[in-house]
């Protein structure tokens, strides 16, 4: 389908106001002026009218999935509320052996916040489905009274199509097949925490905020059995594992010195007492294939920019069913527990 850009029309004012959600002239300069010329959806209805040669396939079948994003400060070292957006719902469809196509976006936006930092979102979000190779179709606008909202809040709905040959789930997961991780562990909650100022930290660290459905796409070329995948967000990766290791109803092991974690992270982590197992990666998934095709998954993740720092961490097992243990540095046995609440608020 051909799109056209709208040329945007100018916003007078710098800042949201009450009047930008009002449903007139100010609230459709405001759509138009930031959203729809970036975004350009096909057509101005009340909903998306969508087509694609994948959901024709038969046997296929259709992927919907919905997040909220709430993070402060909204902008950091390696991305921003939008970007989070995006990604989160591209691999939210991705780690379920789904092929993303199309995005909804709804803003809950405070009155006051200053409109160059919306522009800045939403060219972030396009960047990131542009390279996701997904599409913005449609969303929505809202604009509450200054100290009601947090600056930027984002919904974001994704839809795509699982080929008929795929069925990723927790509960097929079996004593020993091996867990591999595409990257380093913890750096959008060291992130976040750093871009507050409010620990002094010296140190910049980006998030890993990134779209993982290529990545995906890899493995399971590679490895045609995968289990199952999850991507490590709130909780990090002991909430993924605990989640996969009660469905499956096994045992999984993991060894400390195999995670691959930052020096910066570690330290992060070791001053202000955390524990990197439960920081939120926003570009981080954890996958469980059969033993005879860990080294064919491992192989093909590292070809992808997004996997260049895979490795195996573990393990499912028959003993200790249902728990999740970490042999650590000095020999011993831990449990890693699910987190009971959160170690960092407004993260992702």
């Amino acid at each position: 389908m051909n799109q056209v850009a709208r040329q945007p029309r100018r916003v007078v004012a710098d800042k949201i106001t009450l009047a930008h959600g009002g449903g007139g002239k100010a609230m459709r300069d405001l759509i138009e002026d930031v959203f729809t010329s970036v975004f350009c959806p096909p057509g101005m209805e009340d909903q998306a009218r969508l087509m694609d040669a994948a959901i024709t396939v038969p046997g296929a079948r259709l992927a919907f999935t919905t997040d909220s994003f709430v993070v402060s400060p909204m902008e950091f070292p390696g991305g921003d509320i939008g970007k989070i957006a995006v990604c989160g719902t591209v691999n939210d469809l991705a780690v379920g052996g789904a092929m993303p196509l199309w995005l909804s976006a709804a803003f809950i936006i405070e009155e006051g916040v200053d409109i160059a930092t919306l522009r800045r979102i939403a060219a972030s979000m396009q960047k990131a489905a542009k390279e996701a190779g997904v599409s913005i179709v449609t969303g929505d606008t809202k604009v509450v009274g200054k100290g009601s909202g947090d600056g930027v809040f984002i919904t974001t709905s994704g839809v795509g199509v699982i080929a008929p040959d795929r069925n990723l789930l927790a509960q097929t997961v079996q004593p020993g097949d091996v867990a591999i991780v595409n990257g380093v562990l913890g750096d959008h909650g060291a992130a976040i925490l750093a871009a507050r100022g409010d620990m002094a930290l010296d140190t910049e660290i980006p998030s890993d905020c990134q779209p993982l459905n290529q990545l995906m796409e890899a493995v399971l070329a590679a490895a045609p059995d995968t289990r199952v995948a999850r991507d490590a967000t709130r909780g990090g990766l002991a909430s993924a594992l605990n989640e996969i290791a009660d469905a499956a109803g096994v045992g999984i092991e993991i060894g400390e010195e195999l995670l691959p974690l930052r020096i910066e992270v570690k330290g992060v982590c070791e001053i202000l007492g955390l524990d990197p197992l439960y920081l939120a990666n926003e570009g981080t998934l954890v996958v469980f294939v059969p033993e005879d095709q860990a080294n064919a998954a491992l192989a093909a993740m590292q070809t992808c920019e997004a996997g260049r720092d895979a490795v195996i961490i573990g393990k499912a097992t028959k003993q200790h069913p249902r728990t999740v243990v970490m042999k650590t540095v000095f020999g011993g046995l831990r449990i890693v527990d699910m987190l009971v609440g959160e170690q960092l608020p407004r993260i992702c």
